[in-house]
């Protein structure tokens, strides 16, 4: 098994491979500079760096100003407080103007474990997309943020990069191709499509393994971009199989989910039957991070089994 990281820790050699190559990219952080995985680059660059201390809505201003000024700046706190706090803020100067700043939400969903619902973010995502100019990035490993780091400093306008402490098995090749927008299909299939984003990619392969065993075939989509979605992809998928289970660590409601069966009811041409994993319409609980996904269902044998009973009802 290859070392276990978690996403941010991709996302903080991304930051210091960027300052290297570019003295636009600044970065702005809100007095967690450890945790979000921005001391290597305050290290080298202190130039470019700049401790606003905890004041996540000053922070979200400062970032504009420096990308009105010609910089790319990469704004940091936890997933909770940036997509929270800040939202008049990120609403009105970074989005409305599709100013290039780069929000980075760090400690993402339930898998923050212990210090619960308060620090919880389960519902970035569904804010965050729903932002006009704004793109949502989900890397599913450390490789995966590295290079949708990278991607986002290209990208011209807002992006919002969701990452996780969570530590996983990177399963994405280091350096293989990657393009925001995309979908990618890590595993092709005819019988069900499980469409996942973010850390919880790997336990929708693990289901595929585990369905694949017993004579069906599970399609597993990584949809690192929740928006823009790449419905052309999703509805291919979906027509294709009939059925889809979509698999995310965030609030069903808004998210990735609610993406597919949007793009489900007014595109396909093909009826498909569809459920959504995730964190269904609650706040968090403090608990570990593998304690609080098995009770949302979010494990490879549940994500199994639904994937099952669809292709069962689908019959």
């Amino acid at each position: 098994m290859s070392e276990l990281k978690g996403t941010r820790d991709g996302y903080g050699e991304a930051l210091l491979q960027l300052g290297s190559e570019d003295p636009r990219v600044a970065v702005v952080d809100a007095d967690l500079f450890r945790s979000t995985r921005t001391a290597d680059f305050a290290e080298a660059f202190p130039d470019r760096f700049f401790e606003i201390g905890i004041a996540e809505q000053d922070m979200v201003s400062t970032a504009v100003g420096l990308a009105l000024g010609g910089m790319v700046p990469f704004a940091n706190s936890f997933a909770v407080f940036l997509a929270g706090r800040t939202f008049d803020q990120t609403r009105q100067q970074v989005a409305l103007p599709a100013l290039g700043v780069k929000l980075a939400g760090s400690s993402a969903g339930i898998t923050q474990g212990p210090d619960g619902a308060t620090h919880q973010s389960v519902l970035d995502v569904a804010l965050m997309r729903n932002l006009p100019n704004m793109c949502v990035v989900v890397p599913s490993d450390a490789e995966e943020a590295r290079l949708a780091t990278r991607a986002a400093a290209q990208r011209a306008g807002p992006v919002y990069l969701r990452l996780s402490r969570y530590e996983t098995p990177v399963w994405r090749e280091k350096g293989a191709p990657f393009e925001i927008g995309e979908v990618e299909v890590r595993r092709p299939g005819g019988d069900v499509t499980i469409a996942a984003c973010g850390v919880i990619l790997g336990r929708a392969l693990e289901a595929a393994e585990s369905l694949q065993s017993e004579g069906l075939s599970a399609e597993v989509l990584n949809v690192h971009t929740v928006k823009p979605l790449d419905v052309d992809a999703v509805i291919a998928s979906c027509e294709r199989t009939g059925a889809v289970v979509t698999v995310e660590e965030a609030s069903t409601i808004g998210g990735l989910g609610s993406a597919v069966a949007e793009a489900l009811a007014e595109r396909a041409s093909r009826r498909a039957a569809l459920r959504r994993l995730g964190v269904a319409d609650t706040f968090g609980e403090s608990g570990s991070a593998d304690e609080l996904l098995e009770k949302h269902g979010l494990t490879a044998q549940n994500i199994a089994a639904v994937a099952r009973e669809l292709v069962a009802r689908k019959s």
